[in-house]
């Protein structure tokens, strides 16, 4: 039987790509920057598998042109580049990489906390440009961590990673999520609070909600009012939470101390951003699974999900369970 055929569309950290290699005829993608659409639409026409990137858009183009594709399987968390209704209703199997990035996702965003309210790459600069010739009681003066109030918008898997992390600094820990969880409110501390409230109470906001159109813009100039002029915001989730703009122009004012950012409305974020310009806002390139062990953990997920779909098995994740009454996986074997 002749192996099942599969795109690949970056080179991803072993061992995904040998997984893939042992049970299918790879086709790779090997430049750096992502597959441009042409190429993408050129190179997926005769393949039965598809293990792509977040910035990878997926969608009915992809889908014309592909006639034998079975599986999507994404490297990531999140799945907003796929249309996954539109798989779904192609009888084609979606899946992803959730569980093993929420440590990761975790350290980073205490990262951010630490680097915004300790100005530490601000004082890093500070240091390398030479400006340091002596030390003052008042240099580099940032914000106290221990003992402040947290609010954790979205009590996930990496919103409880946050909390846990966060009794460590004797935080009070407040939380808004569209559901309530009464036995992580006991076993962490948390204290449940509507979203309004939470901004007006939070010294720092730290936000782990997936991207949705009721999440899109969540933190806009009106909720960005009830933030007090010390309040520090984090997002390490996904960047249209937060309205860009909106939260320039209050930094710039004053009228939130500071942000520490890992995603954005547009990635990467271009240079001329206003956000560029402000020296109380810490920007990460998206990193926030980028640790050796977890990007391989995740490559092999994902390699397992796409493999699991060919065999005729349920994968690890699937995104659109609903695919299983339209296609068996008795339908989808190749292997």
């Amino acid at each position: 039987m002749a192996k099942p055929k599969v795109l690949v569309t970056r080179k991803i950290p072993p061992p995904g790509l040998e997984i893939v290699s042992e049970y299918c005829d790879l086709d790779l993608y090997e430049g750096y920057e992502p597959i441009p659409n042409a190429e993408l639409l050129s190179r997926i026409r005769d393949k039965d598998g598809l293990l792509c990137l977040l910035t990878d858009k997926i969608d009915k183009s992809v889908y014309d042109a592909s006639p034998r594709l079975r599986v999507v399987s994404s490297y990531s968390v999140g799945c907003e580049h796929i249309d996954v209704d539109e798989a779904t209703k192609r009888r084609i199997y979606v899946t992803n990489t959730p569980g093993v990035l929420t440590e990761a996702t975790a350290d980073l965003t205490w990262a951010l906390l630490m680097a915004t309210a300790r100005r530490i790459v601000e004082a890093d600069s500070f240091v390398r440009k030479g400006l340091w010739k002596h030390w003052h009681p008042e240099l580099m003066l940032g914000h106290k961590v221990h003992g402040k109030v947290l609010g954790i918008i979205g009590l996930g898997r990496i919103g409880e990673a946050v909390a846990r992390r966060a009794k460590g600094f004797k935080m009070k820990i407040l939380y808004y999520d569209k559901i309530r969880k009464r036995d992580l409110e006991e076993q962490l501390g948390a204290e449940y609070k509507d979203l309004e409230d939470l901004l007006k109470e939070s010294d720092f906001v730290t936000i782990h909600v997936s991207l949705n159109p009721d999440t899109y813009h969540l933190i806009n100039e009106s909720r960005l009012k009830l933030m007090r002029p010390s309040t520090i915001l984090l997002n390490a989730a996904r960047g249209p939470v937060i309205d860009q703009k909106a939260l320039a122009k209050a930094l710039k004012e004053g009228r939130i101390a500071g942000a520490g950012l890992d995603v954005y409305e547009k990635e990467p974020i271009d240079l001329d951003d206003d956000l560029m310009r402000l020296y109380n806002v810490v920007l990460l390139p998206h990193i926030g699974s980028a640790e050796i062990e977890t990007r391989s953990k995740m490559a092999e997920l994902a390699a397992r999900n796409l493999i699991s779909v060919l065999k005729g098995q349920m994968p690890p994740h699937l995104v659109n369970p609903e695919v299983l009454k339209l296609r068996p996986l008795s339908d989808v074997k190749m292997m």
